[in-house]
């Protein structure tokens, strides 16, 4: 979806002479789904399958934990320790085919580059700020930001200072979507964001040095190593529809109802068989008989995974900033008992979340099982007194209420 975009020096047509000092540079045409896709041509000094040595292939291990029990779960992961830098730290939490979803809060700087080969790439940056350095150019980001990385590009993050990052890789692309565009691909006016709120690479630094340097490419459900005798950012100039971009999760426009409306209104991303949702502060439903938080519902034929970022979770007892609740499918859900009652009256929430709904069913990892609180499944017993007090109390001290 992103709208076309320039950085540095191209040539007059596609396919055609171009040089720098008198060499010919090498044309890379990046593009998704064969040539049929979005595209970007990228002009390197030197040619980008060039490698000095290979190195190792590392297969990726999943540490699988089947639990005992089919039953909604809680992982607190607030405490999770730093560990490796932006890439090697990250820990896989649930995955199926079509997505992976993992933690990270790297340690350590990156002092390789590193290429997705494989799939589509959005980090939700929960903690931190600083500069995704590509190949397309710089990325600054920071708290609150997505940053959409797609398959290809190479990469490597420049922190300033800590970081927290939620992780979705997909073998399928990652889009806007569809119902938010037209037929040209702009966004419509009843999208909750417009394309200024999307923020593509700025400076292109064309490096020239002939160090070595080492490439980690995902590719083949693995990490193989190369080492190149350039930098690999040697792009002098490239132009097209794909790149990495950001969006920050506090430019989502929420959409409120007289009645209150279901999770795909706040629909961020699509990918293949899943949703990314951001769930903002918002004014809530204004009809005089509304119960602002949801109904119960039964995922039937889909899983829902949420990662709580900020704010007072009107909806669930006993959740914090960094928890994960996974409400599997077969399974109905819905707000712990008393809160609906204690919701009626409220005008508006201001907690933030982001919301990944799959069809298919998600496997959990040993870490997982370690971050399971073990409670969660038996929280919609006979709410505490406490809460039942509040629920009959016509005041709110936080003045907040739950969407989720």
């Amino acid at each position: 979806m992103p709208t076309y975009q320039v950085r540095g020096e191209v040539p007059r047509k596609r396919h055609i002479q171009f040089r720098d000092n008198g060499t010919l540079l090498t044309e890379e045409v990046m593009g998704l789904e064969g040539f049929a896709g979005n595209e970007s041509i990228l002009y390197h000094l030197i040619s980008p399958c060039r490698i000095s040595k290979l190195g190792d292939f590392e297969p990726i291990k999943r540490d699988e934990w089947v639990p005992d029990a089919h039953a909604h779960r809680h992982f607190k992961t607030i405490g999770v320790k730093p560990e490796g830098d932006p890439i090697s730290g990250r820990k896989l939490l649930m995955w199926n085919a079509d997505v992976e979803i993992s933690l990270c809060r790297p340690a350590d700087e990156m002092e390789g580059f590193y290429r997705n080969g494989e799939g589509d790439e959005v980090v939700f940056v929960h903690e931190g700020k600083g500069t995704l350095e590509t190949i397309y150019g710089d990325l600054p980001y920071g708290e609150g930001d997505y940053i959409v990385i797609p398959r290809g590009t190479t990469y490597r993050f420049r922190a300033d200072g800590p970081q927290r990052h939620l992780v979705f890789e997909s073998p399928g692309l990652i889009e806007i979507p569809r119902r938010y565009r037209n037929e040209y691909g702009q966004l419509l006016e009843h999208a909750p964001f417009y394309h200024r709120d999307i923020h593509p690479p700025t400076e292109l630094r064309t490096h020239r040095d002939r160090d070595e340097h080492v490439v980690k490419v995902r590719v083949r459900d693995g990490y193989q190593a190369y080492l190149l005798d350039y930098h690999p950012f040697d792009v002098v100039g490239w132009d097209g529809y794909v790149y990495p971009w950001t969006f920050n999760i506090n430019d989502f426009e929420p959409i409120t109802g007289r009645i209150h409306m279901p999770p795909p209104s706040h629909q961020t991303f699509q990918g293949r068989n899943f949703v990314i949702c951001s769930f903002c502060p918002r004014k809530l439903d204004f009809d005089p008989l509304a119960i602002p938080i949801p109904y119960h519902h039964s995922n039937l034929n889909s899983e829902e995974m949420i990662y709580y970022v900020s704010g007072n979770f009107g909806s669930r007892r006993g959740i914090e900033v960094g928890s994960v609740t996974l409400h599997p499918s077969g399974i109905p859900h819905g707000p712990h008992p008393g809160l609906a009652e204690k919701s009626i009256g409220q005008t508006e929430t201001h907690e933030l979340a982001v919301m990944c709904d799959t069809f298919h069913p998600l496997r959990l990892t040993k870490l997982a099982k370690k971050l399971d609180d073990g409670e969660y499944a038996y929280s919609w017993r006979d709410a505490p007194a406490q809460a039942q007090n509040a629920a009959s109390s016509d005041e709110d001290p936080a003045g907040v209420t739950s969407h989720f």
